[in-house]
This record gives C-alpha cells, structure tokens and sequence, in this order.
C-alpha cells in the first residue's frame, strides 16, 4: 500500500465512476512505477475493463484519441485523462504494429503485453499495487528486465530495444542478462522503427544520469548502427560515453554528439535532417556547435557573444566544462550585460532613413551597409545615437570616395 499523491487523488473520481459502473480500473505503467521510485509525476494512466464504447457511456465529455487501441480520453473538470481498455495483441508483422487488437476484461493479461516488468505495474484507487510480473523486486534491483521473453516482447514492438537502453540512462539501471542478449540477437530490427521514435528514444538517453552504462549498452548490443550517421563511429561513441558530466539540455546534448563524430560545421544541418529535428532546433545547434569551436579556440567576445545569444553561450561554458576545459561564467554575463545592442532591431535608423539622408535609391548596398553599422555599434565604433550613425555613414562614404 501506498500514499496517493495529487494527480492519483485527483483521478480517484474517475476510477470510482468507472468501478460504480460494475467495471475494473486501475492506475498503471510509468505512473506507478515513478512513485515506486519516489519520483515526480507528471499524469496518471488509466487501464480498465470497460470497452471504449462502455467508458463514453460513463462519462458526457470524451474524445477519441486511439479508439481502435482501445484509448478515450475522458473530459473531467479541466483536467484530461487517456483511459485504455485491457487488450492483448496479435502477431506484429511490421515490428511496431499488432495486426490485430483484442479487448479483454483480465489486467493480468492486459499487463502481459507491457515492454518491462517495472511498467507492468497496476496500482488500484486505495494505494495495494498488483504486481504479476515482479516488477517491485526488480525496481528494488535495478534491472530492466523484459516482461516474459525478451525476444517476443522486441518482435511485437523494436522500439523496446531503444526504450530497454533509455530506461538504463533515465533511471541509472542495470539491464538484466537475457535482456540484454535478446537486444544483441535482434538489434537490426530496429531498422524497421521511425526514426522520429528512434529520436524520443536517444535523446532521453543523452539525457539521462545513467548515460555512461547506456550508450556503453548502446554500442554493445549494436543499435548505434541503425541510427542515423552513427554506424561508422563506434570509437567516437565510446568517447562520448567517457565523458563524466550530466547533460543538461537537448542543445548541448545534440552539439556534444556532433562534436564529438567531427562532423563539420557546414555538415551538421543534413546530420540534423536525418534525425528529424525541427527546423529551430537544427539553427539552435548549428549556433551552439559554432560557439562550442570557436570557444576551445578563443575566449568569447562581443561580435560571437552578439551572434548566439545569451543561452547559447552559457550551453557552450556547461559544455567546456563537460570536455574538462576551463570555464568562466562571469566573463560571459559581463561582456554580454555591457553590448550595446542585443539585436538590429535596437539599431536607432532605419533603411528608409539611410536612402533619405543619402539620397539613394534600395539596392544591396542598404543591406550591407546596415551590417555595416550594425558591426560598428556593436564594438563600440560609434554610439547607437541617430546623428551619430548619420555622421559615421558620411564620414564612411568620404573616405569610400
């Protein structure tokens, strides 16, 4: 028996209508697991015996989330709850994807199906945790351990080899022996995942404060080499997983990575792609990695600081530190609370005034004009000031004649 927290409290209503209703419903899966381990939850998982065409009858406001799964979303004052009907799974033909689905009213059989003993976990409105599969034992080990056969769990769906891996980093677990076994008989299943849900995958292992025994996990069962741009660097793998430091952020987590394969520069856009990164994380690191190779060169200064932002440049520190290099924080708050300006929006003209004052029709020498004093402001060359910038751009313009 355990003490509910308030996402479970806040919850109870729903099992108890599902439970008035002549049905079963328990909390399950991470949830559980996570307060197990006297972690922070964020949402709660519901599994019953009702059918979802059962649970819209329960409840007046549901939405159809992933009905053919069995999974409604139920509406309960301003709060949203993902309800699923116990099910098992037929043969998975694509190794992400049961053929067929069939709805059951046994949790033993629903919790079956379920990747790891320490997410076959159900726990019922008073606290008493149901446990089929010794999970808690394995918690108290912690051991990953597949639920039943490792291999017919990573038939059913590859991506449990990724999450096995995750879980080690994520939760700084061992993973158990045939567990791990089964990954190293079946890793080129992998090749048959998304990399979208590859990338969920990895970058929480990045993350995680067991990184170091992940990614060596990572490398000997062979997933790298189903992962974009990683097959041929096993050797630069094994020297990232050497470094000693928690990785705080996706940022510093992805430009790490790079660095460390000596990918280019110019060459981290399309690694990025493979990995489908959105389009603002890609401009985010691409700054980062060129902060990062400028910094174990060159202290920062206004021009670089000006160019990545505050953040970048605090990512960049966190990452010298992490390759064990020197590091001075202050300096980069200092030099960067003393910038005149923090973007060209700041700059106090326009391109409209520039053709008034000069008397010059648009062309491209307005654009590289206002980098131009964008540049001079920005190392002190002149003041931010509209005469200012006017009587530098005449005097610019003389000394050009």
């Amino acid at each position: 028996m355990i003490f509910l927290d308030h996402q479970f409290k806040q919850a109870l209503p729903i099992i108890d209508k599902i439970k008035e209703a002549g049905f079963e419903a328990y909390f399950v899966g991470g949830s559980v697991r996570d307060t197990l381990l006297k972690k922070t939850i964020n949402d709660v998982d519901i599994a019953t015996s009702a059918k979802p065409d059962e649970i819209k009858l329960i409840f007046q406001k549901t939405i159809d989330v992933g009905i053919e799964h069995g999974t409604v979303m139920v509406l309960w004052k301003d709060e949203t709850y993902e309800i699923t009907t116990f099910r098992t799974e037929s043969t998975y033909q694509d190794f992400r994807r049961p053929d067929n689905v069939e709805f059951v009213r046994s949790l033993k059989e629903d919790l079956k199906r379920r990747d790891f003993t320490i997410n076959a976990l159900a726990m019922d409105r008073d606290g008493k945790i149901i446990d089929y599969f010794d999970g808690q034992n394995d918690l108290e080990n912690k051991i990953i351990k597949a639920v039943g056969i490792p291999e017919e769990r990573f038939f059913e769906d590859a991506l449990r080899m990724m999450r096995g891996v995750r879980f080690v980093s994520q939760l700084d677990f061992d993973m158990d022996s045939e567990t791990e076994l089964a990954i190293q008989k079946n890793h080129s299943l992998l090749e048959k995942i998304a990399v979208e849900r590859i990338q969920v995958e990895f970058i929480k292992l990045l993350l995680g404060s067991g990184r170091k025994k992940a990614l060596a996990l990572f490398i000997r069962t062979n997933l790298f080499r189903y992962c974009p741009g990683l097959k041929l660097h096993k050797k630069e793998l094994e020297e990232l997983a050497k470094l000693d430091c928690v990785i705080e952020n996706r940022i510093i987590a992805w430009t790490l990575l790079i660095h460390h394969l000596n990918i280019p520069t110019e060459e981290a856009e399309l690694f990025l792609r493979e990995w489908k990164c959105s389009k603002k994380e890609i401009n985010l690191v691409k700054s980062a990695l060129f902060a990062l190779r400028h910094r174990l060169k060159n202290n920062f200064n206004r021009q670089v600081l000006y160019q990545v932002g505050l953040q970048i440049a605090l990512d960049v520190e966190t990452m010298m530190e992490c390759l064990g290099r020197s590091v001075d924080f202050e300096s980069i708050h200092s030099i960067y609370e003393e910038l005149p300006i923090y973007s060209k929006k700041e700059i106090k003209i326009n391109g409209n005034d520039l053709k008034e004052v000069l008397n010059r029709k648009p062309g491209k020498w307005l654009g590289d004009l206002m980098i131009e004093i964008e540049m001079a402001i920005l190392v002190g060359d002149i003041l931010n000031e509209k005469q200012a910038i006017f009587d530098w751009v005449s005097l610019y313009y003389e000394e050009k004649d």
